[in-house]
């Protein structure tokens, strides 16, 4: 047994155990609808660590950039990767999102650029990777300094305001390039400037004193004519001689410097090249924000650092601030223009004893060898195939499923033999194995079940930190449905007073319908002990008010009264029916007593089994 504390799950020790059995029966006297459970780890990694501010643009795959916190899973950004001796860029997908609260520090560079960033988060520099401040392993870390420098672009522009001004601008644009518009997105642009706004009418005229605003959409109409950008080369489509200047002046205005090319052949047209490096690029995309970017220029392009990327100073706010991170494919993502990390690969190791009192949520054990055990034990011949559940105890796609990786090799293992199996998770990080699973389906029946508690953020925040937003798994259900799965959805816990509303209650599965979810089951509150004492306090901080009538609902265990779960089924019913989600597997004799939703376990499974809670942890 190894021991692994890594700065990226502070607090957390992972001990990396070889097992010798990873199949496990579920106890004769349970009233799981299962027999045969599979968990590759023992105790959940969700409440993790946090990286930036969420304002800080992140470079997306088409060019533009987004806000970390308005970032979704499945979204396509740009990563690195090291060939050779060189690391470059390449796209990459977004598997997993979520936030915290955590201490908040300010990093500032040499040419203005300044990130919010948590102490634990590395930024790449020449030297290779540094974290923004010291901590827990401060004797091991290696910390940004003044004179640092980092790899990127530098800070990115701030997008035009896109109002009467840009708007003619860009259509003077449209009418001065060489050439028709044809992708799609440009003419639907032009076609919603022309009729969206009363104020624009046909023929646009060139204004004698255009403001800033103008050119930036004068720029960006004549790039979606005919303009191109790969690789390290920026053009901006043809023009006639008469609007050279005018192209000359937008760019001299906005601190672009350029070369002009002429065309040749007698045309009279002529090709502005903005001059430069693959920061300036960017910078004239994000300022003048063409409606034609395309997806993947960048990709295969060298990183550089220089001087101007140089670090500043790291300050420390003096405040608990919400922070953002995602997990991607390459383990890195372009944060306001700098190479950002998002998952540590070094380890350092602590050798100590374990025993049946360690912290559900900060020691977890990691069966390394889980793939290859359970492959041994289903190709045993009295092995005949019977379902198998996971997720029920511990979640297999918590976070460090991201860093260990077992749960392809697990699926395929039950694939190869035939063995019917379903998944629970709350950690959109099984967005990675859709493609596998969907493969898969075909030749065993395949079940996925996602809990989604509440479509209210601050409240998500509150409650569950460190796991994925709502609006994130929603995304996972969705995409879960799209790849042709079953997919249930576990409403739960919904809280008594705080989440139980009508209008609550009617937008989460409003926002479930939508996705396509095969079956809904809403389950209210389970107060297991542990967790009955930290909700407590935290509702008496937070809503004391409401103390009492919690202590009335709870007084008899860890289950909601039956009055209560009586009131809410009572209450959903309608909702279900109304959103087309009664569907009769989800339907249950007593509304007290509701069954697992529809697509979230696989045939030979007891359906009609009452959810039982206490069984549930990751509920």
């Amino acid at each position: 047994m190894r021991s692994v504390r890594t700065p990226e799950f502070a607090g957390t020790v992972f001990h990396e155990v070889r097992a010798k059995s990873v199949l496990n029966r579920v106890p004769g006297q349970s009233r799981m609808p299962f027999e045969w459970t599979v968990n590759p780890y023992r105790g959940c990694s969700h409440g993790c660590r946090y990286c930036l501010a969420g304002d800080t643009p992140v470079l997306m795959a088409d060019g533009r950039t987004k806000p970390i916190s308005a970032l979704a899973v499945g979204d396509r950004i740009y990563g690195t990767e090291r060939v050779e001796s060189r690391r470059r860029y390449v796209t990459t997908t977004v598997l997993a999102h979520w936030t915290t609260v955590k201490p908040a520090f300010r990093l500032t560079l040499r040419d203005g650029t300044q990130l919010i960033a948590s102490g634990d988060h590395r930024f790449l520099t020449d030297r290779g990777w540094r974290h923004v401040a010291g901590g827990a392993c401060a004797d091991e870390r290696q910390i940004l300094e003044p004179g640092d420098r980092l790899v990127g672009t530098g800070g990115f522009a701030t997008a035009p305001k896109g109002g009467v001004d840009y708007r003619c601008g860009y259509l003077a644009g449209i009418a001065a390039g060489h050439g028709e518009p044809v992708d799609p997105q440009v003419l639907a642009r032009a076609r919603e400037y022309l009729t969206g706004d009363e104020s624009i009418s046909l023929p646009i005229e060139y204004p004698h004193v255009p403001s800033e605003e103008w050119h930036k959409g004068f720029l960006a109409g004549v790039y979606d004519v005919d303009g191109d950008f790969a690789q390290s080369r920026l053009r901006i489509g043809r023009t006639g001689r008469t609007a050279v200047p005018v192209v000359a002046e937008a760019l001299r205005r906005l601190g672009f410097e350029y070369v002009l090319e002429d065309v040749g052949n007698r045309s009279g047209l002529y090709r502005m090249r903005v001059a430069g490096s693959l920061g300036e690029h960017l910078r004239f995309l994000h300022t003048t924000d063409p409606a034609h970017t395309g997806t993947g220029e960048l990709s295969g392009v060298m990183l550089r650092s220089g001087m101007r990327l140089s670090v500043s100073m790291v300050e420390p706010l003096d405040l608990d601030l919400t922070l953002y991170d995602i997990t991607t494919g390459t383990g890195d993502f372009i944060a306001n223009g700098v190479v950002s990390h998002n998952c540590f690969a070094r380890r350092t190791h602590e050798y100590l004893d374990m025993d049946a009192g360690n912290d559900f949520d900060s020691q977890i054990v990691v069966k390394v060898n889980a793939p290859e055990v359970l492959a041994g034990q289903l190709r045993a011949p009295r092995w005949d195939r019977q379902p198998v559940a996971m997720g029920t105890n511990t979640d297999p796609y918590q976070r460090a499923e991201g860093r260990y990786r077992l749960m392809p090799g697990i699926i395929r293992a039950l694939a190869d033999s035939g063995t019917p199996f379903s998944i629970l998770t709350k950690g959109t990080v099984l967005s990675r194995d859709l493609p596998l699973l969907s493969e898969v389906s075909r030749d065993v029946p395949v079940g996925i079940g996602v809990s989604i508690a509440l479509v209210d953020r601050e409240l998500q925040r509150n409650l569950e930190p460190g796991t994925a937003s709502p609006q994130a798994r929603l995304e996972l259900v969705r995409r879960a449905v799209e790849a042709g799965l079953p997919c249930g959805v576990f409403v739960a816990p919904v809280l008594p007073h705080l989440t139980d509303s009508v209008e609550q209650l009617d937008a989460l599965l409003a926002a479930i319908t939508d996705t396509g979810a095969s079956g809904v089951t809403v389950l209210p509150l389970h107060l297991r002990p542990g967790a009955r004492e930290w909700f407590m306090a935290w509702l008496a901080r937070e809503h004391p008010n409401l103390v009492p009538a919690y202590q009335r609902i709870y007084a008899r265990g860890s289950n909601a009264d039956a009055r209560y779960r009586r009131w809410l089924g009572a209450r959903v019913g309608p909702l279900l029916r109304r959103h087309g989600l009664d569907r009769k597997a989800d339907r249950a004799a007593d509304p007290a007593e509701p069954g697992w939703p529809e697509g979230s376990l696989t045939e030979g499974t007891r359906q009609d089994q009452p959810v039982q809670q206490e069984q549930l942890t990751l509920l």
